[in-house]
């Protein structure tokens, strides 16, 4: 049966819509209102963009400085238009069908081992672990963009781990819940079937999850490849901490009041990385022909984007304040069920895969848990977070590398 992304009604994405639209409303009125300050030279600007500043006003001086208003003012509305068009071809867009899912093997609650391996029955189980945040499909979004349907062809025995939405039985979990109940009880399904130890690959936060596991059992773990997996938060989060900690209080005000953290809450968090990145793309999807593929793509993976999962609310007290305020990883401080976890005690051969683009996992968190590793190998590509598994590039880097990799540790 053909999956689909479920939805009611129109799109809501991109979310949340009202930030924005705030945000590109906000942004066409401050350009407005800094032509005068430009003009008398009393414009605030911080040191980084003094040098383009002062080559700005020099190209400017024989300009008419009425025209260039003219100029500015018309291309401040040509954005905004260039976005809210964007936006509303994407909300009218027809929905697009997923790959047909695979068998499902194993459930818990609300997580699922779906099967992309039938067909090989004595292969290298490979258990793929994405983020609690995020529908498990972005690693088979469309059946020329599935790492896993890719891991499938080259032989192994590739499961999915699909978190689900959090129901009654995750509402009280911890990250130690999730890690050494939901992901171990999948796990000793496939090395039970199997009758041999697994591979493991966790996407971002899926990184993270695997980690304590194959420190604690490498008798059933015998690879394990992190893929864009943060580490040292005072990197990854540096520039959005103060934000962050202001904000506490009230995200602590929600999750007490609803038990768990909205998605739309989340997605806010997402904008703050890279304010600037959806009314580009949103920009460049209006000037594109709706019958293309590069459409069909970008419509597929926008879906995905705003299709998020809530975090349960211990989960999310542990990721926002442990992980990223207080960097609990990278000090050496974050235990899983009383135990710290210590990357320096996983032995197995490790592949750490680190996207140079990354705005949402900087490389400056994610090298240090390669350093720290004892067995790892690390490659960095050319390409950003979610362009690593699912972007136009995908098969020729991340695929190629990792299939590569796997062949060379499964022999």
């Amino acid at each position: 049966m053909t999956r689909q992304t479920p939805r009611l009604g129109p799109r809501l994405g991109p979310r949340p819509l009202p930030l924005h639209l705030a945000i590109q409303s906000l942004s066409t009125l401050s350009c407005l209102s800094a032509l005068p300050l430009l003009r008398n030279g009393s414009l605030n600007l911080s040191p980084a963009l003094q040098p383009a500043a002062k080559a700005l006003a020099a190209e400017l001086e024989n300009l008419d400085p009425e025209a260039f208003t003219q100029a500015v003012i018309r291309e401040a509305g040509n954005r905004l238009n260039g976005f809210v068009d964007g936006v509303s071809r994407y909300r009218r867009a027809t929905a697009k069908n997923t790959p047909a899912e695979p068998p499902v093997v194993w459930q818990r609650g609300a997580a699922r081992l779906l099967d992309f391996g039938v067909a090989t029955t004595e292969a290298m189980p490979i258990l793929v672990v994405p983020s609690l945040i995020n529908r498990a499909y972005i690693l088979d979004l469309s059946e020329k963009r599935s790492l896993m349907r890719h891991l499938a062809g080259l032989g192994f025995r590739p499961y999915l781990l699909d978190w689900g939405w959090p129901g009654e039985t995750e509402r009280d979990f911890t990250l130690t819940d999730y890690i050494t109940g939901t992901l171990a009880a999948g796990l000793d399904h496939i090395v039970d079937h199997h009758g041999r130890s697994a591979a493991m690959i966790g996407y971002c936060m899926g990184g993270n999850l695997v980690l304590p596991l194959a420190e604690r059992h490498p008798d059933k773990i015998n690879a394990l490849a992190l893929l864009a997996t943060p580490w040292d938060f005072d990197a990854a989060s540096q520039a959005q901490r103060p934000v962050l900690a202001a904000a506490a209080p009230g995200l602590e005000a929600i999750i007490e009041s609803l038990g768990m953290l909205p998605v739309d809450f989340l997605q806010a968090l997402f904008v703050g990385l890279n304010p600037s990145q959806t009314a580009a793309k949103f920009r460049g999807f209006a000037d594109l022909d709706m019958k293309s593929a590069k459409a069909r793509e970008f419509i597929a993976l926008e879906d995905w984007v705003n299709d998020g999962v809530p975090l349960v609310g211990a989960v999310a007290r542990e990721c926002l304040f442990d992980w990223y305020l207080d960097n609990t990883p990278g000090r050496g401080q974050w235990r899983v069920d009383g135990q710290l976890v210590t990357p320096e005690d996983v032995i197995q051969p490790t592949l750490v895969v680190v996207p140079e683009r990354d705005t949402i996992v900087p490389p400056a968190s994610a090298m240090p848990l390669a350093e720290a590793l004892p067995n790892a190998r690390s490659i960095t590509l050319p390409t950003g977070h979610i362009g690593m598994v699912a972007g136009s590039g995908a098969k020729r880097g991340l695929y190629h590398h990792l299939g590569q990799w796997l062949a060379e540790v499964s022999s």
